[in-house]
């Protein structure tokens, strides 16, 4: 059997948490769907580590510092796991920000954004 739980928020952020029987002891997955940008710089992240636009990070304003998240294209299908270590987007309408190298491999580098999906991943 395969239980859905919805939690909407007040800064408009819907979350989705599946659950199913025989993965009762395992982490639920948390998944929200909007658009992502990516971001390069030489400064220094949110946690403090210097920004690599080859790393496989990502920025959300809300998860915590080492948090691992499927982000996956809806149009191609591609998909890469982040760590977040960084805050952001600041611009409405986004919900990650990834790092250079992973909108490379998502497929969307050319154009700057694309519509993702993101599951926290254990």
């Amino acid at each position: 059997m395969r239980r859905v739980v919805v939690a909407a928020f007040a800064t408009g952020a819907v979350f989705v948490a599946f659950g199913d029987a025989a993965l009762a002891g395992k982490k639920a997955e948390v998944a929200t769907s909007g658009m992502a940008s990516y971001y390069g710089y030489s400064g220094r992240t949110a946690n403090g580590e210097r920004h690599s636009a080859k790393a496989m990070t990502a920025a959300h304003r809300s998860l915590p510092f080492g948090t691992k998240v499927r982000v996956t294209n809806v149009s191609n299908g591609r998909s890469v796991v982040l760590r977040i270590n960084d805050r952001g987007p600041f611009v409405r309408g986004r919900i990650i920000d990834v790092s250079t190298s992973a909108a490379e491999i998502l497929g969307f580098r050319k154009r700057g954004v694309a519509k993702v999906e993101i599951a926290v991943v254990d």
